[in-house]
């Protein structure tokens, strides 16, 4: 039925897609250019004069890496900026139930405009900062605490650190694959082609379309996508950004990946090893730092000419100090019963703890750079780690932590990350300089919610994937699976 001006009932705002990319990447340079205050100001006005926007979705991230969304009605939203709450106590590693209640605070340089089609239509979405009910930063919001640390930096130091995270995923058959699944059954693979072979009408090669459709519409800057080494997966990059929007990008990636899955009748999987026999699903990290010189211009400080391999002073440092502490920060990099499976030798797994050019066995690779893109890429970080805390980790022992000792009179000893989550829990469990990093109580309870995954599954992998290392994995267990134990 048509109103009388010939529109439907329902007139809520859908942005085509040309569009879509034209303001995001607007929005994106606004918040580089102003401040906090402005852009609340600004977005507010916008909000208050769109007719056609229904909600605005916040999104959060728990503990364990988890995005989790919350649809508030604009005019709601709007009256209540200083007191939107939410119940702490249902989110797992948040609080307890005696003393439940959170604030979120908008973010709002982390605007995004969304594509109807995957969405719906009439949203804006933005990031929000988990609180305290006094207002103070919530100890266990590592998104909040990578954003604090980095405006930090930025301020005493100058840096600015920018990332960009490649993650690889497969699509397999069936909704809720995930949830169902059974030994004797597991997943069935969409394609059995494997890297650049996947046919243009293939199910993969339209998954991956509309999705990086999508991606560059919300401002990823889309380099390359494509199918990847393994059969029914895939790769999307996008541009290397500051490294909290970085962050931003590899939950909304997943978010769509998952959707458009859903909408194929298909589960697109961040399960770092969810078929024995063929490579596994990393999220390659690359990193860089940069320093704004005295005429404002931003300089790649890990560039070096002259530099062995072409790296800086300061990114050999601070490889050194990750390679030193690598033990310790497993956890948060592989931080999955199932993502011990991805760091086999046999499926060019970066499990060794040394940095090399060349060889992708290594732990950290050196990309071949320029003074505009010279990096280190972090390569044993699985996709179904918690980005803010990965990149938070990284900074503060990148920065802060023991560099290697070097005993020139002996042959040095190749070390490799531990091939189980038991182990890497006890490392971590056993590490005082974490507890710098990441304060004792969040490290006390992210090794809590790690071990009770732990304690669902066999100590020794073996050669078959169980189906207790999916069901009660942190993206894919609900409530009535993990009370089924």
């Amino acid at each position: 039925m048509a109103t009388t001006n010939g529109k439907g009932l329902k007139d809520f705002l859908e942005i085509p897609y040309d569009e879509l990319e034209t303001r995001n990447l607007k929005a994106k340079e606004r918040q580089e250019k102003l401040s906090p205050q402005a852009l609340q100001k600004e977005y507010v006005a916008y909000l208050q004069k769109e007719k056609r926007i229904k909600a605005v979705t916040l999104c959060f991230t728990d503990i364990e890496g988890r995005l989790h969304m919350l649809d508030y009605d604009k005019k709601f939203l709007l009256d209540s900026l200083q007191n939107l709450t939410f119940d702490g106590s249902s989110i797992r590693g948040f609080t307890p139930q005696h003393e439940s209640d959170l604030r979120l605070e908008v973010d709002w340089g982390s605007a995004r405009f969304m594509p109807a089609d995957i969405f719906g239509p009439g949203k804006v979405i933005f990031f929000a900062s988990v609180l305290n009910r006094d207002r103070t930063p919530y100890h266990s919001d590592f998104r909040g605490m990578l954003k604090a640390h980095t405006l930090a930096l930025a301020k005493k130091e100058g840096l600015d650190a920018y990332a960009a995270p490649e993650i690889e995923g497969f699509l397999v058959d069936g909704v809720n694959s995930e949830q169902q699944f059974e030994v004797t059954k597991g997943f069935t693979l969409i394609s059995s082609g494997g890297y650049y072979h996947s046919l243009p009408q293939d199910k993969l090669r339209i998954f991956i379309d509309t999705c990086a459709e999508a991606q560059r519409a919300m401002g990823f800057k889309n380099e390359k996508d494509h199918p990847e080494v393994a059969p029914s997966q895939f790769e999307m990059n996008f541009s290397y950004a500051p490294v909290v929007r970085a962050a931003d990008n590899v939950q909304l990636y997943k978010l769509i990946c998952r959707q458009v899955a859903r909408n194929m009748g298909l589960t697109a999987t961040f399960l770092p090893k969810p078929f024995t026999g063929i490579n596994g699903s990393g999220m390659h990290t690359n990193f860089s730092l940069s320093k704004k010189g005295p005429a404002g211009q931003a300089k790649n400080i890990f560039h070096d000419p002259k530099g062995q391999d072409g790296l800086s002073k300061i990114a050999w440092d601070m490889i050194s100090r990750l390679l030193n502490h690598a033990p310790e920060i497993c956890l948060v990099l592989n931080s999955s019963v199932n993502s011990y499976r991805r760091l086999d030798p046999h499926f060019e797994a970066p499990n060794q703890i040394k940095v090399s050019p060349i060889d992708r066995g290594s732990m950290i690779r050196i990309p071949v750079g320029n003074e505009r893109t010279a990096r280190i890429e972090l390569r044993s970080v699985a996709p179904d780690a918690n980005p803010y805390l990965v990149l938070y980790t990284m900074l503060r022992v990148g920065l802060e932590g023991q560099k290697l000792k070097k005993d020139e009179s002996k042959r040095e000893r190749l070390r490799f990350l531990p091939d189980n989550i038991q182990d890497a829990i006890a490392l971590m469990k056993s590490s005082k300089f974490m507890d710098a990093v990441l304060g004792e109580e969040s490290k006390q309870k992210f090794i809590q919610y790690k071990q009770a995954a732990a304690d669902r599954s066999p100590r020794a992998l073996g050669a078959t994937i169980k189906r207790t290392e999916i069901i009660y994995h942190h993206e894919v267990t609900n409530q009535l699976l993990w009370n089924s134990f």
